[in-house]
């Protein structure tokens, strides 16, 4: 058997892999859906996934003007984590936590989730009172959650120098058992070939220029490909969200920034859990070793996804003095992705004031961790027309009515 998968192997990589069977279809789109879902990352195809299993809507098109997880998706840091501060961000993530467990069994498809745990370095006055309010939210949430000393996060970390004279002392850290990693394009992956297998079309590289309305009420979308017909139009895309629901009249209180992150050279295995120091540097180490590594969101509003030199110098000189023994680590390469921040860095999960509109936007830096629970709200919005508890505080009311979340545990804030 294992010499047969090596033929296999090679043979497929001298005809273009013209053997291989494809994962999910390549459909040009259909004139008409019951659903159109703009955005074919995490969110999107879970989306899509949910709507056709729990909801029994399967006529749905999920299209990309890239290709699958080719968003922000493809370009994060891969953290799983329920340690917010608002209540309603700690339920609903606790509740992603565990679908994240149950994904790979659930999809038929290895998400490699791993769940590692994570240390948070405590290094202002500040930030230790706001994580005392946390640990007790937390608490009451049932998602374990407790402050730690500095050297209880050393002998987790034997990596950090607790030595030296620094700029910011480690004061305290706290420790988040349940928080891991998983693969981003497996999941991007998973999600497409179930939600392909009960019949969603899945449509790359075509561009939704539009959203069609008429009166106070979606029609469909313009694409590359020509108009599509839907009575319900849902956006699940980053960084150009405002822009299409621009298209149908609805103004969105989003800010878009760049989010970079950096990848090393691979190492031998030494950190076994995901290491974060609030506005200044995070990472954990890939099963092929390379350190992932990232840092606050970029100073300045930018669609691009390259990100600015500043924030690369800053995010490694943290780095370098509270590890300085990756201070001679050489950085392969870079990337940045262009993320949506609401004014309160709180998501929104809402309908929009036009009929037919749904809206999965805004999630900041935490949209991969939000995919699974994120993918089953939103699918449960379009399906009843009305939100469930879980992300009913999400709406996009929130700014008109006066009740914002500011989310102040979130690696995109820039407060």
């Amino acid at each position: 058997m294992r010499g047969y998968s090596i033929w296999a192997l090679a043979r497929n990589a001298l005809t273009g892999h013209a053997g291989w069977p494809r994962a999910w279809r390549s459909p040009r789109p259909r004139e008409r859906y019951e659903a159109v879902i703009v955005g074919a990352g995490g969110h999107g195809l879970a989306t899509a996934y949910y709507l056709a299993r729990r909801h029994g809507m399967r006529n749905v098109l999920v299209v990309d003007k890239g290709w699958i997880g080719g968003g922000n998706t493809g370009r994060n840091t891969v953290t799983i984590r329920a340690n917010y501060l608002r209540e309603e961000s700690i339920r609903f993530h606790a509740e992603g936590l565990r679908m994240w467990r149950e994904m790979s069994g659930e999809l038929g498809f290895n998400v490699m989730f791993s769940e590692r745990g994570q240390i948070d370095l405590i290094q202002t006055w500040a930030k230790l009172r706001d994580v005392k309010r946390r640990q007790v939210l937390m608490r009451l949430a049932g998602v374990p959650f407790e402050i730690v000393s500095p050297e209880a996060a050393k002998a987790r970390v034997p990596i950090l120098d607790l030595d030296g004279a620094k700029r910011f002392p480690v004061l305290a850290a706290t420790w988040h058992p349940s928080a891991g990693v998983a693969r981003h394009d497996a999941v991007a992956w998973g999600y497409a070939r179930a939600a392909d297998a009960l019949g969603v079309d899945i449509v790359q590289g075509c561009e939704v220029t539009a959203v069609r309305r008429e009166g106070g009420r979606v029609t469909g979308v313009e694409t590359a490909m020509g108009f599509v017909v839907a009575p319900k139009v849902a956006l699940a895309v980053s960084a150009h969200a405002s822009v299409l629901a621009q298209t149908a009249g609805v103004r969105l209180p989003i800010e878009t920034v760049p989010l970079q992150a950096f990848v090393s050279e691979p190492l031998k295995p030494m950190l076994d859990c995901v290491v974060n120091c609030p506005g200044q540097v995070y990472l954990s180490q890939s099963d092929k070793g390379e350190l992932v590594i990232g840092g606050g969101a970029d100073g300045v509003p930018s669609y691009v996804q390259r990100g600015d030199f500043a924030t690369i110098e800053r995010v490694v000189t943290s780095l370098a003095e509270l590890f300085p023994v990756l201070g001679r680590v050489r950085m392969l390469r870079q990337w940045a992705g262009a993320i949506d921040l609401c004014y309160d860095t709180s998501p929104i999960v809402s309908k929009a004031p036009v009929d037919g509109l749904y809206l999965d936007v805004g999630w900041g830096s935490g949209g991969f961790k939000a995919i699974p629970a994120g993918g089953a709200a939103f699918a449960a919005l379009i399906a009843n027309d009305m939100p469930g508890p879980e992300v009913a505080p999400f709406a996009l009311d929130r700014f008109a009515t006066g009740r914002p979340l500011y989310e102040t545990a979130g690696a995109s804030n820039r407060d």
